[in-house]
């Protein structure tokens, strides 16, 4: 059982900006490499954080609306939001260490 949501461009508002607990969004792509690479290391954040931080998903092909609105340049791209708002960016397949080192510190 997946603790990551789907999110589209519809849905985003609702379930990032209006989340009382901080989110981590993954932006990515089917096709996108470092994506694939980074998903099991988000899916296992999104357990190990379950209750503290929300974890959700979007294709940026399939919802271009939010990424540009966001500067997504490239993915995978982490951002955390808290309380509606850009606390970090991640750009790129980076290591676990650094991710956790992100979200501690917006939920600090």
């Amino acid at each position: 059982m997946s603790n990551v949501v789907e999110v589209s461009d519809q849905s985003f508002e609702q379930e990032v900006i209006n989340s009382a607990t901080p989110v981590l969004i993954d932006f990515w792509a089917p096709w996108c490499g470092p994506c694939k690479a980074i998903a099991p290391v988000v899916e296992e954040l999104a357990g190990s954080y379950a209750g503290k931080l929300k974890v959700v998903k979007m294709n940026v092909d399939d919802n271009p609306q939010t990424p540009s609105r966001y500067g997504v340049r490239g993915i995978p791209n982490l951002i955390l939001f808290k309380g509606g708002e850009v606390a970090e960016q991640i750009v790129g397949a980076v290591p676990r260490a650094q991710l956790v080192r992100a979200i501690d510190d917006a939920l600090a």
